[in-house]
Parts: C-alpha cells; structure tokens; sequence
C-alpha cells in the first residue's frame, strides 16, 4: 500500500470511529480507559524492552542527556501513565453538558452544549507517555486521535498502541478510536496536517522547528506550544528562603522539559543576599550560568550574556540571569523575551503578586510556586495533550475541556418566528 493510501485509510477509520465515539456512554469510555491501564501493567515488560532498543538507537545518533531522559520509559514512567489513565476516567466528562440555559422574549431557552472536536491528529517528538496521555484524554473527551510520534520513539510507541488497541476494543469501542501510525517516513506529516476531511484539529508537540513547520503548513486548525522560556522574577520583598527554593526546583528538577525555568530575575535589593547562594547550588548541579553586567560584577562564575540568550529555550543545564530595577522592569523584560508559556514572582506582597498575575501575558502565572507546576497531571486534569500558548479556544495546559467545543441548543414547544 502506498504512503497516500495508508493515510486515506486511517483518516478514514479515525473519521468513522469519531462518530461512533461522539456517542459513547461515560462509562463506555471509563471502561476502555481502566483497561488500558491493565493492558499497559500486562506489557510492562514489553514496553521496556521495545524503549531500550529506542534507548540504544537514540544513543548511537547522538541524542543529548536532555532528550534521551525524555525518552526513557522506566517503571516510574510507566507507573506514572498508568496512574494518569487512572486519573482521567475519575475525571467528570464533559461531553453533552449543558450552560447558560436561558429563556428568551420569544420563549424559547436557549443554552449551550460541549461537544467533540472530532478527530485529532496529534505530531509529537521524543516522550513516548505523550502517547497514553494524548489517547486517554482524546478517548475520554469523545474524540478519535491520530498519532505521529517521533522516529525516536517508534518501537515504545508501538508497544504502546498495542496496549491501548487492548483496553479499547475490551470496553466495545471502535478498534480506531486511537490509531499511532506505523511509519516514520517525513511525509506522513505533510499528508496529516492536509486532510481537513477527516482531521479537525492538529496539535503539535516537539521543537520550535517542529511547530513553526506545521502552523505554516497546515490546512486544519493548530493548537500550538511554541517554546517554554519560562522566568522566575525574585521581588524585593520575597522570602529568600522561598526564592531559592523555588528558583532552584524550577531551574534543577528537569531540564529537558517545557516548564523549567530558563531566565531568572532578581530585584537588585536581594541580588546581593540570594544570588551567591543561587550560583554555589547551581554550580553543583552542573549548572551553567550567563547574564547580565549587574549578576556578573556579584560573581565571577557567571558568563556574559548575549541578546539571543534572553529568548532560549535551553531545554539544558544552562540558564541566564538579570537583576532589574524594580516588578515594572521584570514584567517588560518577560513580556518582550518570554514565549507566554509560564512565569513566575516570588514575593510576600499582594499588590505587586496581583499587578504580576494582571500583566504579565502568559499562559500560566505563578505567585510563590515554581514553574514546575504547569502541567495538566499537576492541575488535576489526568493528564495533558500539550502546554497552548495561543489565545484563541485552548490557553495553558490542554486537559478534557480543551479538547471539545461546544454548541447552541434551542427548546421549545412549538414555537415559530413571527417577523
């Protein structure tokens, strides 16, 4: 079968399933979702030995630290899926809930209903738990999903699409519902992103590369995740207890990931005091340090700054650090440099928190809480199909609500139009 006929065929089943999914009780998709985590506890032996394989092919192309942790599927990552496919059945479902029902003049009500985007394709790169995640969101919010992971990832994700075929056909629910597609030839993509016959909504997770191709190229609408240059701001008036804590959970926890801090920001009134500790605790972990004149007159182990690494996302143990004058010039510098994914003020003052939350234009807004958080898993949504910085439908963390739209009902008994 050629490459354009292949991807007929799963848009074609992806569109049939959506219907069928569109329809599905919530304890239908309970059901699929529970059996998935016993599927996945079933395969775990499998699911490690087919990453390995990933594991040795990413190693022999080189991949960096950062990305082959993103790749890795131990116990604690499978547990971690399983728990997430857990979390989301628990999850109310939004599907067929009415709002905003009202009566008008003319007697009829008129509400709102949520509904099923339809079919999502979803690009991704690299985490193989993206799978679980996209599928078990996509299925619990009535949706069928296509899935393209990443070349890298190809023997963990079809392990993994094996055991998610298990625990949907077991609840009674199309065998299509979530189809990962078994080729990595490039222009499965390309084909992807062009079928607005039977894909609704593309939505891309990797590189900046990644994204910027498929915004430019799609012709179905794209949720996107542009970059995570997150920042944390350390006010005059934090708890540096805090501060450090923070600034060192947010830079240190992982650095391969979207929501780790890349910029730090100190008010020049607590540089003196928290920036010497700030660089010893990093200097430990391997962290490498450049910024501004100011942070380099405090120490000596911090590197000059460029213009360019104000807008990185280092994904690495690296971060760039600025002290500023005052909040006002904190809030500039991240609305001019940041990507709007998450940022962050550390500071016992309410006003100030309240002016940070009101102005800086992101996704997410931290006050006195690492970057860390802005997750879906960690916002209680189960899981997540990706980290919007659009502002259009989906904003932040995309968990169920997301994933669906909604439209207009009108009830009445009846009722005619008369002019």
């Amino acid at each position: 079968m050629s490459l354009e006929s292949y991807m007929n065929q799963i848009g074609q089943q992806a569109r049939a399933a959506s219907r069928l999914l569109a329809k599905a009780s919530t304890k239908q998709k309970n059901m699929a979702l529970f059996a998935m985590a016993d599927a996945l506890e079933n395969a775990r032996p499998r699911l490690i030995s087919e990453n390995a394989k990933d594991m040795e092919n990413g190693q022999a192309k080189g991949l960096d630290s950062a990305l082959l942790d993103r790749l890795l599927l131990d116990d604690a990552r499978i547990n971690g899926m399983i728990e997430g496919l857990k979390q989301v059945a628990s999850l109310p479902d939004p599907i067929g809930e009415i709002s905003d029902m009202v009566y008008l003049p003319s007697g009829i009500q008129r509400g709102q209903m949520r509904v099923p985007l339809g079919v999502i394709g979803i690009i991704y790169e690299s985490r193989p738990n993206v799978t679980i995640d996209a599928a078990s969101l996509c299925l619990k919010s009535g949706n069928a999903t296509i899935l393209r992971g990443g070349s890298e990832a190809f023997y963990s994700n079809q392990a993994i699409a094996e055991a998610v075929k298990k625990g949907v056909v077991a609840a009674g629910l199309p065998e299509h519902a979530v189809q990962v597609l078994n080729t990595t030839d490039r222009e499965a993509v390309g084909m992807l992103i062009s079928m607005p016959e039977f894909v609704d909504v593309i939505v891309p997770r990797g590189g900046k590369g990644l994204i910027e191709r498929i915004s430019k190229d799609a012709r179905v609408p794209v949720i996107k995740h542009l970059d995570g240059n997150c920042h944390v701001y350390i006010d005059e008036e934090a708890d540096l207890e805090k501060a450090f804590a923070i600034a060192m959970n947010a830079k240190t926890r992982r650095y391969g990931v979207c929501n780790a801090m890349e910029s730090l920001l100190v008010h020049v009134a607590s540089a003196e005091q928290i920036l010497p500790k700030l660089v010893a605790a990093y200097q430990e972990k391997g962290v490498e340090l450049v910024g501004c004149e100011q942070s380099r007159a405090i120490s000596t182990v911090i590197g000059e700054a460029s213009e360019e690494d104000w807008y990185t996302e280092y994904l690495a143990p690296k971060l760039s650090i600025k002290i500023v004058s005052d909040m006002d010039e904190a809030i500039t510098h991240i609305n001019k440099y940041g990507s709007h994914h998450t940022d962050a003020i550390v500071s016992q003052n309410y006003s100030k928190t309240r002016a940070f939350m009101t102005e800086v234009d992101s996704s997410s807004v931290m006050v006195n809480a690492s970057t860390s958080f802005a997750d879906g898993f960690e916002y209680g949504f189960g899981a997540e199909i990706g980290i919007s910085t659009d502002k259009i439908h989906a904003r932040g963390p995309v968990g169920l609500l997301g994933l669906t739209s909604q439209k207009y009902v009108v009830l009445g008994d009846g009722h005619t139009r008369d002019n």
